[in-house]
This record gives structure tokens, C-alpha cells and sequence, in this order.
């Protein structure tokens, strides 16, 4: 009960229709036949969860850029990291069906001519192993970049500008045929996950409800952080960092741990993605798309806990069917729509609408107050005498 209130009803409604996507979802395309109305198509399932993976994504942007003011320009690295961990877990599992036929070697070092597998490639054949990479490999770059970023007290736009340097220094590597992470085709041709067929439906479905619960789980721990006294100093940095200073806090700590979880929150997001759509290559690390992150946290609103979920849902929805309406045409809109929302909504959707509610009281307050006033005015002046 405490712990409802504590974090408010928004949060709680947000994670119950999460939840109930993650049941209803899975249900209506395995138990409804597909002539029934309710039911969907096994190709919208993993749309559906990459949009979820999206989702928590955007919400990962928002615990640092509207909650502590920093812009990362560069979470598609931390995103990126994450799936290839995953997907190195996935390839491994491909054993003997592989092109090739080897059972260590994936088809495209056998291709290259590599001996051996690399040394980093080892233990990636364990599911518990590829976990452990996909929160430790973001987050330790997440706090190394972090630790020497705030420390230097880089703030503003050129911690956005290293942000972005950064993910393209990532994306210039894993380019290479050298690294070891399959160049610039990446890593795909999956076959299973934890002993079922990637493919299967019931799989998808598995994976679409594992996103779900991955993104309530994120929002209610974005959710209590923000809500704690670390939230309430969260936000005294971003509006005020010189003064949260000299009263004794040290920012870069606080800059460093919201940093580093969402980095964590990020990779999380980006294992998620790839056993549902298949492929991880290079182009995750490209700058526009940690671009396209802010333009959906700018969307729903940052700093709503609820408003990056909803732009991030409703923007790639519209990409989905602008990009196959008009594709030359898309990337026009997405910039379109961050200059009129930067114009005209400058606190996104949902910003907007408390803002909105919030006047609306306000006034409600004021008229309430009013005629309070002068109702005691009224019975303090006598009436005539008879």
C-alpha cells in the first residue's frame, strides 16, 4: 500500500496494461484461430516486441536526459552492446546446422579463415554467461565513460558531441572483419533460443512477454528512483548543478550512477531486440539512431516516466507505416516532427497535458478561493434593519 502510493497511480496503471499486453498479446495469436477478430498475425508479434524494446529503450534516455539534464546522443552504443552479447549467445547455439558445418567456429569466421575462436567468444555457449555480458559490458562502458565525463564536469553539448563520438568510434570498430563480431553483415541466422526454435510462434510470443515484464520492471525502477530523495537530488542537479554543489553533494556521483543504470536499462533493451528481429550488425551503433531515442523521449515528454513509452510507440508505429507508404519521405518527417515538437510542444505529449491539467487547477483553485472570499464578505455585511 505504501509502496502504491509512493510511486502514484501513473505508474501503476502504465505497468498493468504492459502486464496485460504481455497476456493478451501471446493469447490472441496462440489460442485464437486466425479467422477470429481479436486475433494476431505471428509477423505483428515481433513488431510489437520491438517496438516494446523500443519502449524501454526511450525510458533508458529518459532517467538521464530528464531526470538529470544530460543528452546522451550516444545510448544506441549501450543498446547495440546488448544485442551483440545476445547474439553471440544465439550463434553459438547455431553449433554443427551452420553453413559450414564446424561446431565452435561461426559460419563467417570459417569464411575468414580463423583457426580458433577468440578468447572473447568463450562462454557465450551459456545462457546465464550471455546475461551476465549483456548488463556487465554496457554498464562498465557506461561507468568508465561516465566516471572520466563528469569528473572533467563536461556537461551541456559536449558531452552530447563525445556521446555521439563515442557510438561512432563503436560503429567504425565492429565494422571491421578483424574484430571478430562478423564486419559489417554482423551476426544473424539464428537458429534457437534456450533449446526453442527462434521461429516458432510460441516462441515470439515468449519473447514479446519477456520484453513486456522487462519494460514494467524498468518503469517501476525508474519509477522509485525518481520518487526517492536520490530522484529529488536527481533533479537538483539538472536545474540547479553549481548550487547542489555548494551545499555539499558532489553531482558527478549522482550523473554517474543515472548514467550507468540506464546504460544497463539499454543493453538490456538491445538483448531483448535481437533474438525478435533477427540480426545485429553494425548500423546499430549509427548515430541516428540514438538521434531517433531523443525524438521519441522529446515526443511523449521527458521527464513523465510515462511520456517516453508512448512516443516511442507512437513514433515507430508512424515509421512503420510512413516508411512503407512514402520511404523516401520518412526521414523528412522524423525531422519534422522534432522541429515542431521542440516549437509547439516543447514538454512533448504528455508534458503538455499535465501542464495543461495542472493550469486547468489552478484556475479551478483561484474561482474556488474567490467565491469563498466573497461569501464571507456577504455574511459579514448586516442586512437591513426591519
Amino acid at each position: 500500500m505504501l509502496l502504491a502510493r509512493f510511486l502514484g497511480p501513473r505508474v501503476w496503471i502504465l505497468v498493468a496494461v504492459i502486464l496485460a499486453a504481455a497476456i493478451l498479446v501471446p493469447l490472441a495469436n496462440l489460442a485464437l484461430p486466425p479467422d477470429h477478430a481479436l486475433h494476431v498475425p505471428s509477423y505483428l508479434v515481433p513488431l510489437w516486441g520491438k517496438y516494446v524494446c523500443y519502449a524501454l529503450l526511450a525510458l533508458s534516455l529518459d532517467l538521464v536526459w530528464g531526470y538529470v539534464g544530460i543528452l546522451s546522443l550516444g545510448h544506441g552504443a549501450f543498446f547495440a552492446l546488448g544485442g551483440y552479447a545476445m547474439g553471440m549467445y544465439l550463434m553459438r547455439q547455431i553449433g554443427s546446422r551452420g553453413v559450414y558445418g564446424n561446431p565452435v567456429l561461426p559460419d563467417f569466421m570459417v569464411f575468414l579463415n580463423w583457426k580458433e575462436l577468440p578468447w572473447y567468444w568463450l562462454g557465450f555457449d551459456q545462457f546465464w554467461f550471455a546475461c551476465l555480458m549483456v548488463v556487465l559490458v554496457p554498464g562498465l562502458l557506461a561507468f568508465v565513460f561516465g566516471f572520466f565525463a563528469f569528473r572533467s564536469r563536461v556537461t551541456g553539448v559536449y558531452l552530447s558531441i563525445i556521446t555521439q563520438a563515442m557510438t561512432y568510434a563503436l560503429l567504425l570498430a565492429f565494422f571491421r572483419n578483424d574484430m571478430g563480431f562478423g564486419g559489417n553483415n554482423g551476426l544473424t541466422d539464428f537458429k534457437d533460443i534456450l533449446g526453442f526454435p527462434i521461429q516458432a510462434a510460441s516462441t515470439r510470443a515468449g519473447l514479446f512477454a519477456a520484453s513486456c515484464i522487462a519494460l514494467a520492471i524498468a518503469v517501476l525502477l525508474v519509477g522509485w528512483i525518481t520518487r526517492s530523495k536520490l530522484g529529488k537530488l536527481m533533479i537538483a542537479v539538472r536545474d540547479a548543478e553549481s548550487r547542489t554543489r555548494f551545499i555539499g553533494w558532489r553531482p558527478q556521483y549522482v550523473k554517474l550512477f543515472a548514467f550507468t543504470v540506464s546504460g544497463i536499462m539499454a543493453g538490456i533493451a538491445g538483448a531483448l531486440y535481437v533474438p525478435q528481429v533477427g540480426i545485429i550488425n553494425p548500423g546499430e551503433f549509427a548515430p541516428v539512431n540514438s538521434i531517433e531515442v531523443v525524438v521519441w523521449a522529446a515526443v511523449g515528454g521527458r521527464g513523465t516516466l510515462i511520456g517516453p513509452v508512448i512516443g516511442a510507440l507512437l513514433v515507430n508505429y508512424g515509421k512503420t507505416v510512413f516508411t512503407a507508404a512514402a520511404p523516401e519521405f520518412w526521414l523528412f518527417m522524423l525531422g519534422g516532427l522534432f522541429v515542431f515538437v521542440t516549437l509547439v510542444l516543447p514538454r512533448g505529449i504528455v508534458g503538455t497535458i499535465d501542464h495543461g491539467w495542472d493550469a486547468l487547477r489552478s484556475i479551478r483553485r483561484a474561482k474556488d478561493a474567490e467565491k469563498d472570499e466573497s461569501g464571507g464578505d456577504a455574511q459579514a455585511v448586516p442586512g437591513p434593519a426591519e
